[in-house]
């Protein structure tokens, strides 16, 4: 018996059909290929972090090079020495995982919990009024001890993040940058090397302990990026939004991490 493939029924039929098996084959992909996209996922958190602390394979001032892939496993464990989470209210440090629990991890730390959270999530808890939790890690950068911390934030067309360096004194000691969709050759330049180079020993405290931020400035008096007290650095071309979404959320994010150097520093002193 023939069918009639001009009926209406017939249509819908085949619709639903070629629906099934193709959502059944996407599916199945997902799922075959998430513990890969996942790896590689880690492998790029631990390149950024590594490099805002100055672990990277630069050579001379062009590109940025990071640590090769087949080697960011190694190198994270050697140069991360604890990995904490802080209560954002008050900056106490609520977990804490050691170089030597990381690495005695059977899964290299994949179910620790500062490692894996999600800092836009986070801002979502703040936004409903709920708890944030601040993840920080702790390393070493030419025998002085540095700390890095996530940001989050929004450029023009969408989400820009990275993670900064500190130092006790929150003055940075590294930085790294990225987007979602910034618009190329202009605020897409935020992953360029010299961009992220301004920012080094930048303070972001005055000298009476107020946070003041640092602020991507059109019209900035120092374009070689040679005093390190004005709070600036200088912007680029054709990316006023961009740099003022790197600008807000370092005061936002960075912010945050205040009452955690405040008492570091009472310790220390």
């Amino acid at each position: 018996m023939a069918i009639n493939t001009d009926k209406n029924s017939y249509t819908i039929l085949f619709a639903i059909i070629m629906v099934v098996v193709v959502g059944s084959l996407l599916a199945f992909t997902a799922s075959s290929l998430k513990p890969q996209i996942v790896e590689n996922m880690r492998m790029e958190k631990q390149q950024n972090i590594l490099y805002a602390m100055g672990v990277n394979a630069n050579e001379g001032k062009g590109d940025i090079t990071f640590i090769s892939t087949d080697k960011v496993a190694n190198e994270f464990k050697t140069n991360v020495s604890e990995q904490l989470v802080l209560e954002s209210k008050d900056g106490k440090i609520i977990n804490k995982i050691s170089r030597q629990e990381f690495m005695d991890s059977k899964d290299e730390g994949k179910g620790k919990e500062p490692y894996l959270i999600d800092v836009k999530k986070q801002q979502t808890r703040a936004k409903n009024g709920k708890s944030r939790f601040l993840p920080l890690f702790v390393g070493e950068q030419n025998g002085e001890t540095v700390y890095i911390a996530p940001i989050r934030g929004k450029g023009l067309w969408d989400a820009i993040w990275g993670f900064i360096a500190l130092d006790k004194d929150m003055v940075v000691k590294g930085a790294f940058f990225d987007h979602a969709a910034e618009t190329p050759g202009l605020g897409s330049n935020i992953k360029q090397r010299y961009f992220m180079d301004d920012f080094y020993d930048e303070k972001l405290l005055t000298d009476e302990g107020v946070f003041k931020g640092i602020a991507v400035a059109k019209g900035n008096n120092d374009p070689k990026n040679e005093i390190k007290d004005d709070y600036e650095v200088d912007a680029l071309a054709g990316a006023t939004i961009t740099g003022d979404g790197i600008s807000a959320m370092i005061k936002k994010d960075l912010k945050l991490y205040m009452p955690f150097f405040q008492e570091l520093n009472t310790k220390i002193n």
